[in-house]
């Protein structure tokens, strides 16, 4: 008998519709699958930042575990929302496509960057390099999914949030009130989704592996290995992109205070066939420049 692929997903709107888009594909191919949504310890607990919760991979963790036991094959995620080192057993299988790489502010009415305004974010990152611009401005904690988040925004005396912009145009819910925040550095591989399966699920990754996007997983695989040698995980300000013209990949990083007031940046580039080690050698020259100590300072505020 043929094997129906079960694929695991958290149950918001946006997970649910990257798995149907991974379902989609696979049927394509030729595979049938079912889905398996599952709520997250990210999703249920709301009144908490995510780096106070203490747990690496907080949305990802219930999917692997559901894995590891046998109740899915396979799992999609939101690929910045997974640690960039995988649970034993569990493989990478396929980036797709990435869509938007871009962080967005949504307001409420009128906005004046020059008056004193409250912006909204549940991101570490987004905060520091939104005080970075905006020192004058308040950054108060905004958690949920993202149908939450944009009622929150509605409900609030707010003049703002900040979203990535490609999970809102997943799901038809990006607002003509919205400005492209051409200069914020993105999460390392946001706007990318990844597919992921036990190393010994010979069939699955198979199947998936016919997903994979090869632009895509080279510069998610770079911004990720910058993160990982950096030690950011949720815990810490980075931002890295990367994107590849024609034989080039351009590469740049950045590492700010939790306040906003310290900027690292790294702004390198490599040939695509040098791309493995690129990341790691961009993050070693970043802790080389005062990077270091300001992850210990970054740690140490955290605790």
């Amino acid at each position: 008998m043929k094997k129906v692929i079960r694929i695991g997903t958290r149950d918001s709107e946006l997970a649910l519709w990257q798995a149907k888009t991974v379902q989609e594909q696979l049927k394509q191919l030729g595979y049938e699958t079912t889905l398996v949504p599952v709520k997250s310890t990210g999703d249920l607990v709301l009144d908490k930042p995510l780096y106070a919760m203490g747990i690496t991979g907080i949305f990802t963790k219930t999917l692997d575990v559901a894995m590891l036991n046998g109740s899915i094959d396979i799992a999609v995620h939101s690929m910045k929302d997974v640690p960039t080192l995988l649970p034993e057993g569990i493989v990478q299988t396929a980036v797709l496509e990435r869509a938007a790489f871009e962080d967005i502010l949504v307001t409420s009415g009128s906005f004046d960057a020059t008056k004193a305004c409250t912006i909204a974010t549940g991101s570490l990152r987004r905060k520091a390099q939104w005080l970075h611009r905006y020192s004058h401005h308040e950054v108060v904690e905004l958690r949920g999914n993202v149908n939450t988040r944009l009622q929150k925004l509605t409900d609030n005396n707010w003049q703002g949030a900040i979203f990535a912009k490609a999970g809102l145009e997943r799901i038809n819910l990006l607002p003509k009130n919205h400005t492209v925040l051409d200069w914020m550095i993105p999460a390392p591989a946001q706007g990318a989704m990844v597919v992921v399966a036990l190393e010994h699920d010979t069939f699955c990754i198979e199947a998936t592996s016919k997903l994979n996007h090869l632009n895509s997983y080279l510069c998610t695989h770079i911004e990720r290995e910058f993160l990982n040698v950096l030690e950011g995980g949720c815990t810490a300000p980075i931002g890295a992109l990367a994107l590849v013209n024609e034989d080039i990949v351009q590469f740049k990083g950045v590492l700010f205070s939790l306040d906003g007031k310290t900027k690292l940046e790294i702004e390198k580039e490599t040939k695509v066939e040098s791309y493995k080690n690129f990341g790691r050698e961009c993050a070693l020259e970043l802790l080389a420049n005062s990077g270091k100590e300001l992850m210990k300072n970054i740690k140490n505020e955290l605790r």
